[in-house]
């Protein structure tokens, strides 16, 4: 299946694109950009054009490949102006134009009043700004980006922007720079594979991730394993459990960030977010049960994110019990799955990396 882009790296072919321009290129129909894994990427760009000396603007048109992103086809615009000024280092400025979204709720990695662009692809903006002034021969420069998306607004309305609090149109996104398209039957597939290539190494133990971050942070963790020990099995909770059973691991290691958490709380054996929600209410009447104030089960319950609600979480002294509470929650489900023979272990980390907490039900344990 064909490999797409993200909107991140569309908005960093854009900027790239218009800071070529402004050194004086034409004809311009592709640009190669720095990817967040480190590898690279040709993007093609649609159109270009030259306002001032030093102000320019491009186009690229996001292509998703075969995934069905709602955002696929979408003008991203990027109209840049560079000032030349004596300083050591160039100062990239990145804001939200027509159609991208602007962050009114708590809980999000941007702040209140920020252009919804995260930290990922605002670092890929960033880089590959500096690399065509570098290219130019323009650094040290300060550069001024204006990201739009004419349509943005209207394709907000598809997603979870509006229920997220970013308003005015869509978000900036991208982890890896590419969109990997999968059909759910082919990525169940893939993860009986790999459990059959731990098997046929000997192995007896697994570590199930829902991302590749989560799995990074537990190779981390569990540097004794082999490489084969590690799978990333998404959003299917139930599936991998039922397939690793079939295969008779004796333990299971499952790696992963809050809202996954509190969705296998929940039992919920899909956890993607169009097929599963939190239930913030559930969580702050289990919160409850620990003593915490009632403002704080308030804002639980009312909370925009999972990101939002560990935070308060986080604050209180009995957090580690609650957080506790809610890995046996999600351990009870995986029982239901995996049935009582495999040890079970569930590591919850924080978004940086640091672990929680984890814990263990031994076999038989119920």
């Amino acid at each position: 299946m064909r490999i797409g882009f993200t909107t991140g790296s569309a908005v960093s072919a854009a900027t790239k694109a218009a800071i070529l321009r402004i050194a004086g290129r034409k004809h311009i129909t592709e640009v190669e950009i720095p990817l967040p894994d480190g590898s690279r990427m040709k993007i093609p760009v649609s159109k270009t054009g030259l306002f001032q000396k030093k102000k320019a603007v491009a186009e690229v048109i996001k292509d998703a490949g075969d995934d069905p992103d709602v955002t696929d086809g979408a003008r991203i615009v990027a109209f840049v102006s560079i000032s030349r000024k004596y300083q050591a280092d160039s100062r990239i400025t990145i804001r939200a134009g027509k159609g991208v979204g602007v962050v009114t709720k708590p809980g999000l990695p941007v702040g209140i009043g920020e252009p919804a662009i995260n930290p990922v692809p605002r670092r890929q903006i960033e880089q590959s700004a500096i690399e065509a002034l570098k290219e130019t021969g323009l650094y040290p420069a300060d550069v001024e980006i204006t990201v739009e998306v004419p349509d943005g607004e209207r394709i907000a309305k598809k997603t979870l922007n509006p229920k997220l609090g970013i308003i005015g149109g869509i978000s900036i996104l991208g982890t890896r720079g590419t969109v990997i398209p999968f059909s759910n039957e082919a990525y169940k597939k893939t993860i009986e594979i790999e459990m059959d290539v731990a098997v046929s190494n000997g192995q007896d133990t697994i570590v199930l991730s829902t991302g590749g971050r989560s799995e990074r942070f537990a190779k981390k963790i569990f540097k004794e394993l082999n490489e084969v020990c590690f799978i990333q099995v998404a959003d299917f909770f139930g599936f991998s459990l039922r397939e690793a059973k079939k295969r008779g691991f004796r333990h299971i290691i499952y790696s992963c960030f809050f809202g996954k958490l509190v969705k296998m709380a929940q039992g919920h054996e899909y956890t993607h977010a169009k097929a599963s929600r939190i239930d913030f209410d559930i969580l702050s009447r289990w919160c409850a049960l620990f003593g915490i104030s009632s403002e704080s089960i308030r804002q639980i319950k009312h909370a925009n994110t999972a990101s939002q609600a560990l935070e308060i979480i986080m604050k209180e002294k009995r957090a580690d019990e609650i957080i506790s509470f809610i890995i046996k929650k999600a351990i009870s489900y995986a029982r239901r799955f995996s049935g009582s023979k495999p040890d079970i272990t569930f590591c919850l980390f924080d978004m940086k990396g640091r672990l929680l907490l984890s814990e263990k039900s031994k076999a038989d344990e119920r």
